[in-house]
């Protein structure tokens, strides 16, 4: 452990074999497991952060959600997994006493300068947010996704596995898996496929979303006839299964395809 003189750690923190720099914060009721390491200025506090999580300078993890109904004193936290990388002026709400009181991180996730994760989102592993991204409360980030830099997403969006947001996109509705969204409003572009193949996906699956996405994003049939073709057709190759239920359980509506009419 080595925790800098200057450093505020307050009493009932609970640290493991840690690193803490010149004037961070560490509050009360944080637990930093062994292998983290928090930059200076760094300021946390109702927190889980996993082993191996670093944590670059002036970042602020477990601040008070932006939500203005949000009750100061119903105790909230924010969950983050392990070996995730917050660069400078990143920042991650803990979650809101209206939502389910936690903001989930999961592991392995990149987080550029000035990103931004709010209060209950949801996060997978191995996604990563470019500079200055943004979501918005309720977000779900599901895994390998890309955020390209100064993205944002709607309060209560999804992004799918596998997806890929342009730079300076602005999602006001889901963007599906494996799908590259661009532009504001956001609309889907094609397939990414280089995510996919990095994704460790099979040629056959790949060769399977292909043809589905062709159907529901370039076809012009209705969705609904489009996603029961299909699952007809299809259905049986898990990669699309995936790609069906994410549509069939959006409550926002799905990201409108640039490739048709």
């Amino acid at each position: 452990m080595a925790i800098h003189p200057t450093a505020v750690i307050e009493d009932g923190a609970e640290l493991g074999d840690v690193v803490v720099g010149p004037y961070a914060v560490i509050g009360a009721d944080v637990v930093l497991h062994d292998g983290v390491m928090v930059g200076s200025h760094a300021v946390i506090e109702a927190a889980v952060v996993g082993p191996g999580t670093q944590v670059g300078a002036h970042a602020v993890l477990g601040g008070a959600p932006q939500d203005l109904k949000h009750d100061p004193g119903t105790p909230t936290r924010l969950i983050i997994g392990a070996r995730n990388v917050f660069r400078e002026f990143t920042s991650a709400h803990r979650g809101s006493s209206r939502g389910a009181g936690e903001t989930r991180i999961g592991d392995d996730n990149y987080f550029m300068a000035n990103s931004h994760v709010a209060h209950d989102c949801v996060v997978g592993n191995h996604t990563m947010f470019a500079n200055s991204v943004a979501i918005g409360g309720y977000v779900v980030v599901e895994d390998g996704a890309v955020l390209g830099g100064l993205s944002a997403v709607h309060q209560h969006a999804r992004v799918g596995r596998l997806a890929m947001l342009g730079g300076g996109a602005m999602c006001s509705q889901d963007v599906p898996p494996f799908s590259i969204a661009q532009g504001d409003r956001a609309r889907l572009v094609g397939l990414n496929i280089t995510g996919l193949r990095r994704g460790g996906l099979t040629d056959p699956a790949i060769t399977a979303i292909k043809e589905a996405w062709r159907t529901l994003f370039v076809g012009e049939l209705p969705r609904r006839l489009a996603i029961s073709q299909v699952a007809e057709a299809l259905g049986e190759v898990p990669e699309v299964a995936e790609l069906l239920a994410f549509l069939r359980a959006s409550a926002r509506g799905v990201c409108r395809s640039a490739l048709q009419a």
